[in-house]
C-alpha cells in the first residue's frame, strides 16, 4: 500500500476517534469520497493499526445506532420550514 494512503487512513481514523463524526462528514473535512473513507477504516487500518480500527468500529457502530434519528430530525426540519414558507 502506498504511504500516503496509510497515513490518510491514520489521518482519517484519528479525526473519528476524536470527534465522533459520521463518515459523510469525515469524508467532506478530507476531501475525499465516502466510500474512500469507509474503504480506510474499515479494511486498510485493520492491517495499519488494528487498536486504532477497534476505536474506530465503536463510533461507527455509535453513529450507525443514531442514524436514524438524525434522518427523522433532518427530514422534521425540511417540513417545518416548508410550512413556514407556506404561512409566511
Amino acid at each position: 500500500m502506498r504511504d500516503y494512503i496509510e497515513e490518510r487512513a491514520e489521518e482519517i481514523g484519528q479525526y473519528i476517534v476524536e470527534s465522533g463524526a459520521t463518515v459523510r462528514q469525515t469524508a467532506k473535512k478530507f476531501g475525499v469520497s465516502k466510500s474512500t473513507v469507509h474503504k480506510d477504516v474499515t479494511e486498510r487500518l485493520v492491517k495499519i493499526n488494528p487498536f486504532l480500527a477497534a476505536r474506530i468500529r465503536v463510533v461507527l457502530d455509535v453513529n450507525k445506532a443514531e442514524r436514524h434519528i438524525r434522518g427523522g430530525m433532518a427530514t422534521k426540519e425540511k417540513y417545518l420550514h416548508e410550512r413556514e414558507e407556506q404561512e409566511g
